[in-house]
């Protein structure tokens, strides 16, 4: 990389999580075992927050993601089904739809 995105170390990433302006997240809070407990911390930090830019449900989604793709390949597949499902239960929380992937999982589940 070159230009604008590298800082000293080359990550970029690292950058806009230590001075982004979508939310102050509790430490640790992708490390959590429950789903519900990351979405709830999401939710409440996205809610709390006077700095986001988006409507709460987008911040929290968004730094969710990232921090999901930032992991990439390093993020083992048991954490990142955990994620995952953060996910579906941070939609639920803003009352919105699972994704369909997720819905289709839990109809198997059901069969």
């Amino acid at each position: 990389m070159t230009g604008k995105q590298d800082d000293e170390n080359g990550k970029w990433s690292a950058e806009v999580t230590e001075h982004s302006d979508a939310l102050d997240l509790k430490e640790g809070v992708f490390t959590l075992d429950d789903p519900a407990d990351i979405a709830r911390s999401l939710k409440k930090s996205a809610e709390r927050s006077g700095r986001r830019k988006a409507d709460p449900y987008r911040s929290a989604m968004s730094m969710l993601t990232f921090y999901i793709n930032r992991a990439g390949a390093n993020l083992p597949a048991e954490r990142r089904s955990v994620l995952g499902a953060a996910k579906d239960e941070l939609r639920r929380a803003f009352g919105r739809e699972p994704s369909r992937k997720a819905r289709s999982r839990s109809k198997s589940r059901t069969r």
